[in-house]
């Protein structure tokens, strides 16, 4: 796809994975104001509505991919480089979770959780580094959970496996490239039980999210990530208190944190 860069192109370019719902069309309205957009998810007319929304003096175009394929998330590059001239930010916030006790999972179920939550984020990162490493700079955004820290949850079972995964991926992944291009970020960012579908649409079913106690809304989420975005930190929890609940967790089963 070849289209001539966009007037707004000055504005810093933010692909957004999993956008049709929940934490990424909440971070879509947190950051259409000030960003042009590259909204991405597998159900167009979906992502048409969520750009729709976003009003008029927006710059976002809607991109219809599946983030597990890897050709996919390449073409996503390429068209944001197209369409906009520059790309600024990756926010890898595809995921899905599972309700299935340990004992029981199988090699579909284990499959399924890898696919989703850490083959697509993994495909992100490898795809638009080659961009960043050529300007010396960019930051990529992966959407955690706190069961990544915390296994807390019996039945998430393989989705907190995945999501252990995907934070040291994330650490080796900054590790790496920081010793030549320090300029490119790699950020973690956990949410808890947010306010979405999430539940109800995990492997074999499960509570809805939303009718959860204490449930975080998905703007609250976005707005975390938006700071994020902003202050490059590495590692953020979307609830305040959250770093003690895991320090008091690894205390409690006789381990530092």
């Amino acid at each position: 796809m070849t289209a001539s860069p966009s007037p707004r192109a000055a504005r810093p370019v933010v692909v957004i994975t999993g956008a049709s719902s929940g934490i990424g069309a909440a971070l879509a309205v947190q950051l259409a104001p000030t960003h042009s957009l590259v909204l991405v998810a597998r159900r167009a007319d979906v992502l048409a509505d969520v750009a729709a929304s976003l009003g008029t003096d927006s710059s976002a175009i809607i991109v219809r991919a599946d983030v597990t394929v890897r050709a996919q998330v390449d073409d996503v590059v390429e068209t944001a480089l197209s369409h906009f001239g520059r790309l600024d930010v990756w926010v890898n916030n595809v995921g899905r979770g599972i309700t299935r006790a340990t004992s029981l999972l199988t090699d579909d179920d284990i499959d399924e959780m890898m696919r989703v939550n850490v083959k697509s984020a993994l495909y992100g990162m490898q795809a638009v580094l080659p961009h960043f490493k050529l300007i010396g700079r960019g930051h990529v955004v992966n959407v955690s959970s706190l069961l990544g820290r915390i296994p807390m949850a019996p039945q998430r079972s393989a989705y907190s496996a995945a999501k252990h995964f995907l934070n040291s991926l994330t650490a080796t992944m900054r590790t790496e490239v920081q010793e030549t291009h320090p300029d490119i970020q790699f950020s973690l960012v956990s949410p808890g039980v947010v306010h979405t579908a999430f539940g109800s649409n995990a492997v074999h079913g499960g509570p809805d999210s939303r009718t959860l106690p204490n449930a975080q809304s998905a703007h609250e989420a976005a707005e975390v990530i938006a700071r994020v975005i902003a202050d490059r930190r590495a590692d953020v929890y979307t609830r305040a208190g959250t770093a003690e609940l895991v320090g008091q967790h690894f205390a409690a089963i006789g381990q530092d944190p």
